[in-house]
Parts: C-alpha cells; sequence; structure tokens
C-alpha cells in the first residue's frame, strides 16, 4: 500500500512539471512569413503634353549679297509654347518622340557698316519635331535630343525710323539640345531644356520704298527653357 502510494505521489509531481511545458506548445502560434516589401518605381512610358517658357538668343549676320558684310547682332527675347509627345520606357532606358510649337520674341538690330541703315532681326514663332534618348534614375530622366527646326522670322532695312525694305521669311534648320525632367507627382514632371537651332546662310530679297535688296542673313538661337509636363496612364509600377 505504502509503495503504491509512493507511485502515485512521484506521478503527480511529474505530471505538474510538465503541464506548463504542455500548456505553451498548445498556445503557441503558428509562423507565418512576412509579405515581400514592394518598391515603386515611376514609369515614364506613355503620351503627354505640357507648356514650356523660357529665353532665347539668335546671332544674326547680314551680308549685301555682291557686296559683302554689312554687320551683325544678337537678337534676344523671351518665348512661351507648348509640346505634346510619347515616351516608351525599356529598363532605365527612355525613348521618345516629340512636337514643340512656341511662340517667340528674339529681337535685335545693328547699323550696317556699309549701308549705314538700321537692320533688324525679329523671330516670332518656331517649331521643334525632335526624338529623344535618355536614362532614368527612377523619377529623374535625363535626356538628349535632335531633329528638325522651322522658324518665323522679319527681316527689316530703315534709316531715321522709316522702313527701307522688309520681308517674312518661314526657314527650316535642324535642332539639338539636352534636357532634365524630374517627376514630382504622380503623372507630372517639371524639368530644364537647352535647345541649339541651326538655321545657316539664307537669301532673301527685301522689298519696300527703296526697291529691292538682297541679303543673305545667317542666324544660329540658342535658348533655355523651363517645361511642365502631364502624362497619361499610370504613374508608377511596382517592384519586388
Amino acid at each position: 500500500m505504502n509503495k503504491n502510494l509512493l507511485l502515485a505521489a512521484v506521478s503527480l509531481v511529474a505530471l505538474g512539471a510538465t503541464a506548463p511545458a504542455l500548456a505553451a506548445d498548445l498556445a503557441a502560434r503558428p509562423y507565418t512569413k512576412a509579405p515581400a516589401m514592394v518598391a515603386a518605381i515611376y514609369d515614364w512610358s506613355g503620351f503627354y503634353i505640357g507648356i514650356n517658357g523660357g529665353g532665347g538668343s539668335s546671332h544674326a549676320k547680314w551680308d549685301i549679297v555682291g557686296f559683302g558684310r554689312d554687320g551683325s547682332h544678337d537678337a534676344t527675347g523671351g518665348t512661351v509654347g507648348g509640346q505634346i509627345g510619347y515616351r516608351w520606357q525599356s529598363g532605365q532606358f527612355v525613348f521618345g518622340l516629340e512636337g514643340q510649337g512656341n511662340w517667340a520674341d528674339f529681337s535685335g538690330s545693328h547699323v550696317g557698316a556699309l549701308s549705314g541703315n538700321t537692320n533688324s532681326t525679329k523671330i516670332d514663332s518656331f517649331g521643334l519635331i525632335t526624338g529623344q534618348v535618355g536614362y532614368a534614375w527612377n523619377n529623374v530622366l535625363l535626356y538628349v535630343k535632335g531633329g528638325a527646326a522651322v522658324v518665323g522670322t522679319k527681316y527689316d532695312t530703315s534709316f531715321g525710323g522709316v522702313s527701307l525694305a522688309s520681308a517674312n521669311d518661314t526657314r527650316w534648320g535642324g535642332t539639338v539640345g539636352a534636357g532634365l525632367e524630374f517627376g514630382f507627382a504622380p503623372n507630372w514632371s517639371i524639368g530644364a531644356e537647352y535647345n541649339h537651332i541651326f538655321l545657316g546662310g539664307n537669301d532673301r530679297n527685301l522689298t519696300g520704298p527703296a526697291g529691292v535688296l538682297a541679303v543673305n542673313v545667317k542666324q544660329d538661337v540658342d535658348m533655355g527653357l523651363v517645361r511642365l509636363n502631364y502624362k497619361f496612364g499610370g504613374p508608377m509600377l511596382g517592384r519586388y
């Protein structure tokens, strides 16, 4: 009898010692793997439309045909306009096509060394049709561009404030440029851009009270623009 009581007591003590461990095992929650982190990246692909504004300068060289250089001047001023385009992104490389049209007021004049007249030029409009190649660091895009340019120019030669002969011209040339753009909000980006337009020399007949004056005017344009774009479509992609 004593032996049986002793065995029962030992069994109770052993059961009491293991009960907390069993309870802990029963209460333990199953392990669940944490969800993978998702990093949002900016997507430059899609159609966009925007506005731009800035300033520029055109260096104009005037030659009187058959006589020689009559002088040169810088025609400077402001410009405002808009652009529309499409970009597609492959990895970090971004490719695009864009059309841009601007009103401008790049004006300047000089007194001719040969004629003694005041020779004036004014660029009042221009358009750019360009391709782009860029490299993106998430929402920052650095790109270069190049293509065709068309420029509307007015020429005038005067004396004592009286116009003697004038002409309007629409000229085609080439353009190259570079820009830096920053996506600051979903679908919105802002950037700065530099463009150079090559126009070369062009013979024009200026007509007016003084008759016909044949001149050759060579112009190149440099300008800096600030641009604001809105891109259609989803602005972000998920990367795991």
